[in-house]
Parts: structure tokens; C-alpha cells; sequence
């Protein structure tokens, strides 16, 4: 014992743990010059697509465009150190500005308490190896946030795209608004904005349709689809900068027609305490007030961003043949929150779309990040004045380009055909989330809840006779399916005349319970009262020593299935039928059937 308390502070402190809490010392050591070009390269042309993101996203985060840059740098340097995926960024998203939208009432200060807060509870479900938790998000609950999101994305920019104004943020009073101002549309912003989504749409489908280069192709080949898939790859910036010159000229000759972003604060952010208080016209709003008002944002927003990085890292590590390690995914991105919230930061999480590009471009460690965000600081130190010829419109075009692959279709016909129950939590969240983002996702992740829980209260039960009664769970028993095995026995043995007896196969038992222990003696001292036996087979070693400490009477237990029977006299023949139910649906096959 004391030889093992002496060893624990050393593997705490051991080169591989500090290595799996470090993962940059796995690959610093290795680095080399090939891998840094590869990663420059990477970087820059991440960096291109996430300044024009960033100032996007903060728009559908109903924040000035600059808190979009504030929060786009942080996760690229910590993230370089501690994460465990080379090719994911962190950075402002889609989902996390919708969230953000959604709780913080479009105010700063809420926005960065709400960065700092997630930041302190990912970091603690990191250190208590909590990431289990994301598992219980089901895929369809997942497909119908991000496809409802995608929808209210989109539509929330068609009204920078028609230049109007004064249009409410709810899903339905918006679509209400949008179509009843039609009529105030304004040119200039309509023309701009289609003719940028035209550009970003087909300078998307060029960059999908290159074809691969070889090296036996001639020079020139090689260095047009070089100019091609660069043109692609920095759409997003160059289709803002595009518009920008555009809305520049348009100001040197003395008019404007379009709406422009307007000022933006020059320089870096502030180093400072994120708002604990926030100070109002005639009064103070306290930090436990400012909880409150935050409310189910605190559990959903670390939730969503912790389960969009994770997925985003698992999908790309399964992809390039490497292995993440989720808690300490957890501990980056909680980091990372904590610390942005002093840069006035809002909530970050992992970015698909940049991850993907991260990835295309060749990059080989994270080191890929430290590019990225310096060019980022270097847009908000030299260009921020720029910013304010940047019109609504096309930093719209972006945004929709952005989150229309989201909308997953093809998941509603995939459901159909492979489990259609899963549809039910999938249309439960994709038609909450347009009236509020949590109710949606918090009464999606209730629908699987119940049907994983159904499902456990009532298992399968594979029934066959020949003789005796065969009674074969599919699974482990817990609590709420006691009384399921108990009609199943009461009904094909009990109340039969006259009673039989029975074997219950335990081949696929993985576990039980004290409850189950008490139902199963219930059970047994049924059996004696009726004269006829209960038998177990197949009990692996845990489940036998629980049941045999339990001290039940009248237990009998037989190592394999085949013992059983001889133990009763009934041997099965070839020929005996085999019936798969659902004790839950009562399904069990007449009598008549049981041969």
C-alpha cells in the first residue's frame, strides 16, 4: 500500500501524462520543415476564410461585427497546445452565434459572461471525465437542431439580403415581417447580395469538381488548378472584398445604395475581467441576475459546443487515421472559453467548414492555428477601418452559403427506411427549435431518453418450448423490466393449467440489479407455491455471485443451457420453433403456435 501511494504523484507526474494533458509535446519534438510549409500554407488559408466568417457570424449573434474577431483568435493558440486533433479550428459558428442569439438579448456583456461561464463548466466536466454525457445527444436529435438552425440562419439574413429593416428576431414573426416589407426592398442590396451568392455558389461547385493533379501533368495545368482551387478556397474573403470596393466607390462618388456595416473599433481587444455586473440607465444588474437571465443557456450552449467539437474531431480522426481524446477535447475548448471571455470573446466551439478546409490544404499539426490567428489579430489591429465599407448583404451571402449544407434532407428518407421510431425525436427538436432553440433540444434529447428507457423496460425475449418453457432475455434486466418478465411468466407458465415448468436462459445477461434480484425471488417462490420449477442457465460469474449472495430460495443454476435440460428430463431436437417478441407489444405467440 505504501509502495502504491508513493507511485501515485510520480505517474502524476510522469513525461506521459504530462503528455496526454500536453498533447504539443507528442508532436513538437518531431516537427520539421515540410510540416511547417504545410501548416503556413494551412493556416493562411484558413485565416482568409474565417475573417469574413467572423464578422458574419457576429451578425447572427446580433453582436457589433468586431466581437466576431474577438472571438477567433483565442482558440487558435490554446487549442495549438492542448488539442488532440491536428486539423480542427475553434472559432465562431453557425450554431454557436444562433445560440448565442438566443440567450445573451444581443448585449455584450451577456454574450461574454455567458463565453466565461461555459468555459468553467466544460473545464470542470473535462477534469471529471464527464464527456460520457454527449453521449445521450442522439443523432437524430443532433440532425433536426442543425437542419432547424440551418433554416433560421438563412432566413434571418434574407433580410440584409433585401436591405430591410426593423425585422423582429423570433422564427415566425420574422417570416410574418419579412414577406409583409417586401415591398421596401432596396435595389442596391438585392442586386448585391444575389449576385454575391451567385459567385460564392459557383465558386463552390468549381471547387468540388477539380480534378486531382498529377505529377505527369504539364506545368501550366498544374498551375491553373493551383489558381483555381486558391480562388475557391478563399471565396468567402474574396467575394467581401469584392463588395467592399464596390460600396467604396459607390461612397467616393457622393452615393450609397447599399447598407454598410458601419464603424468598427480599431485596434485589439482590452485584456479585463469578463462583466460580473452590468450597469443600466438607472440601476445595477448583479451577477446572480445576470445568471438567471442567462437560464438554460448555461446547460445548452457548453453542451452544443462541446458535442459539435467532438463530433468534428472524431469525423476527421476517423478520416486521416489518428485518435482524439474527448476529455481532453473538453479541457481545450473549456480553456479556451475561459480565457476568450477576457478578450471579450463570445461562446466558441469546433467549425466544420474550416476544419474541412484545415484538413484539404495538407495541414500536419495544430501549429496550423498559431497562422490563423495571427492574421486574424492582424486584421484587427491594421483593417478594422476597412470593415465599415463592408456591406450587410454580402457578409449575408456568406452566412447562407455557410449553413445551407446543413440542412440535411436525405436523414428524413434514411430514418424512414432504417428505424422510423427515430423519427420521432428528430421532427420533436427540427420543429420546437423554430419557436425556441432549448425548448427543442432539451424535449429531443426527453423523446430518446423515453424510447432508450422503453426499451430497457421492456426488452426482447427470445421464447421456445419443447418440453419446458424457454425464456431467453436479449439483454441485461434492470429495474423497470421486472414486471415485463413477470407477465411473460405469469402468462406462459403460471397462469397456464397446468402450470409448466420453466428455464430462463441467461446466455445474454450483462447485469442486474437489486431490484431484479428481489422480482426474480418473488418469482421463485411463485414457482414452488404452483409445485413446478424456475431454472437458470448460462449466468456468467458476476451476476451468479449476485444472485447467490441474494441467498434465494429455491435457486438452481446449470453452467450451459444444454445442463438445464437434462436437468429437467427435455432435451431440445432440431426441430423445435424458436419465436422472437417484444414482451411489451404482447406479441408471445398464441398457444397454439408453441411447438
Amino acid at each position: 500500500m505504501a509502495e502504491r501511494d508513493r507511485e501515485a504523484p510520480e505517474r502524476c507526474c510522469s513525461y506521459h501524462t504530462v503528455q496526454r494533458r500536453l498533447p504539443v509535446l507528442r508532436w513538437l519534438p518531431r516537427y520539421s520543415l515540410q510540416w511547417l510549409q504545410l501548416d503556413l500554407i494551412a493556416g493562411v488559408t484558413v485565416g482568409l476564410t474565417v475573417v469574413p466568417q467572423a464578422l458574419a457570424y457576429a451578425e447572427v449573434a446580433g453582436l457589433p461585427v468586431q466581437y466576431g474577431l474577438y472571438s477567433s483568435f483565442v482558440g487558435c493558440f490554446v487549442y495549438c497546445l492542448l488539442g488532440t486533433s491536428k486539423d480542427v479550428t475553434l472559432g465562431p459558428t453557425a450554431i454557436m452565434s444562433l445560440l448565442v442569439s438566443s440567450y445573451a438579448f444581443h448585449d455584450p456583456a451577456y454574450a461574454i459572461l455567458l463565453t466565461f461561464l461555459s468555459g468553467c463548466i466544460q473545464l470542470a466536466m473535462g477534469l471529471l471525465h464527464l464527456g460520457f454525457l454527449l453521449d445521450f445527444v442522439s443523432c437524430p436529435v443532433i440532425k433536426g437542431f442543425t437542419s432547424a438552425a440551418s433554416v433560421t440562419i438563412s432566413f434571418n439574413q434574407v433580410k440584409n439580403i433585401l436591405g430591410l429593416h426593423n425585422i423582429p428576431r423570433p422564427f415566425f414573426l420574422q417570416v410574418y415581417h419579412t414577406f409583409q416589407s417586401i415591398g421596401e426592398t432596396r435595389a442596391g442590396d438585392a442586386l448585391l447580395g444575389l449576385v454575391c451568392l451567385a459567385v460564392l455558389v459557383g465558386l463552390t461547385t468549381m471547387k468540388g469538381r477539380i480534378p486531382r493533379s498529377h505529377r505527369g501533368k504539364l506545368l501550366s495545368v498544374r498551375i491553373s488548378r493551383l489558381i483555381i482551387w486558391a480562388t475557391a478556397t478563399a471565396r468567402n474573403a474574396l467575394v467581401v472584398l469584392f463588395a467592399g470596393l464596390v460600396t467604396y466607390s459607390f461612397e467616393v462618388m457622393g452615393s450609397q445604395p447599399f447598407t454598410l456595416t458601419g464603424e468598427t473599433p480599431q485596434g485589439l481587444p482590452p485584456f479585463q475581467l469578463p462583466p460580473f455586473s452590468k450597469a443600466e440607465a438607472n440601476s445595477t444588474v448583479s451577477f446572480s441576475e445576470m445568471v438567471q437571465d442567462l437560464g438554460a443557456g448555461l446547460a445548452v450552449v457548453p453542451l452544443m459546443g462541446l458535442l459539435e467539437t467532438v463530433a468534428i474531431a472524431k469525423a476527421f480522426a476517423s478520416q486521416n487515421n489518428y485518435r482524439i481524446d474527448s476529455n481532453q477535447e473538453l479541457l481545450a475548448m473549456g480553456l479556451t472559453n475561459l480565457l476568450g471571455s477576457f478578450v471579450s470573446s463570445y461562446p466558441v466551439t469546433g467549425s466544420f467548414g474550416r476544419t474541412a478546409v484545415n484538413a484539404q490544404t495538407g495541414v500536419c499539426t495544430p501549429a496550423g492555428g498559431l497562422i490563423t490567428g495571427t492574421l486574424v489579430l492582424l486584421s484587427l489591429a491594421y483593417l478594422t477601418s476597412l470593415f465599415y465599407y463592408i456591406p450587410k448583404a454580402a457578409l449575408a451571402a456568406v452566412i447562407i452559403c455557410a449553413v445551407v449544407p446543413m440542412f440535411d434532407a436525405r436523414i428524413f428518407g434514411t430514418l424512414w427506411r432504417v428505424k422510423r421510431l427515430d423519427l420521432v425525436p428528430l421532427c420533436v427538436t427540427f420543429l420546437l427549435c423554430f419557436w425556441e432553440v432549448q425548448y427543442g433540444i432539451v424535449a429531443g434529447i426527453l423523446v430518446s431518453g423515453v424510447l432508450l428507457l422503453y426499451a430497457i423496460a421492456r426488452p426482447r425475449i427470445k421464447l421456445s418450448e419443447q418440453g419446458v418453457l424457454l425464456l431467453q432475455p436479449a439483454s441485461g434486466l434492470h429495474f423497470p423490466a421486472v414486471e415485463s418478465l413477470r407477465d411473460a411468466m405469469h402468462r406462459w407458465a403460471l397462469a397456464v393449467s397446468p402450470p409448466r415448468c420453466v428455464i430462463l436462459d441467461c446466455t445474454h445477461l450483462s447485469s442486474v440489479d437489486y431490484t431484479v434480484v428481489t422480482g426474480l425471488a418473488d418469482l421463485l417462490r411463485e414457482f414452488q407455491k404452483r409445485g413446478v420449477t424456475l431454472t437458470f442457465s448460462g449466468l456468467q460469474g458476476h451476476i451468479l455471485q449476485v444472485l447467490l449472495s441474494a441467498d434465494l430460495e429455491g435457486f438452481q443454476h446449470f453452467p450451459s443451457l444444454e445442463e438445464a435440460e437434462k436437468g429437467h428430463g427435455a432435451e431440445l431436437d432440431g426441430g423445435s420453433r424458436v419465436l422472437l417478441h417484444s414482451a411489451s407489444e404482447n406479441m408471445l405467440p398464441a398457444p397454439g403456435l408453441i411447438q
